[in-house]
């Protein structure tokens, strides 16, 4: 492990048996360790129950990574989720509301297992 990784580093998370290093705000250290069963552990320890509705926005963010290498816009997810779910649960506010700690860009990144975005306080 470099100095860099463990400067990062402020906890290990048990995750089916496995430690994983995230940051002081729960974000992956590593992105390879992310799992559906790490987004199940983060978000029982943020208060939060894990709908449909939740892994719809969960693999989204995954998927737009991938494909993009960077987290969507808040912008992005509204125009996505109107088209899915209806101008009413593809708002901003919805999306804040089923991801009451951050919304989807903060709350939806950690359990999706992407950094936190560039300029985030």
């Amino acid at each position: 492990m470099g100095d860099a990784y463990r400067d990062t580093t402020a906890r290990l998370m048990s995750v089916g048996g496995r430690e994983i290093p995230v940051d002081s705000e729960g974000y992956l250290i590593n992105l390879d360790d992310w799992s559906e069963d790490f987004a199940r552990v983060l978000a029982q320890e943020e208060g939060l129950d894990l709908t449909d509705e939740h892994w719809q926005v969960i693999c989204f963010i995954r998927d737009y990574h991938q494909e993009h290498r960077v987290q969507p816009q808040v912008r992005v997810m509204i125009t996505h989720f109107t088209e899915k779910w209806g101008a009413q649960k593809g708002s901003n506010h919805y999306l804040h509301e089923i991801f009451p700690r951050g919304g989807p860009q903060k709350q939806g990144n950690r359990l999706a297992g992407i950094r936190r975005t560039k300029g985030e306080h």
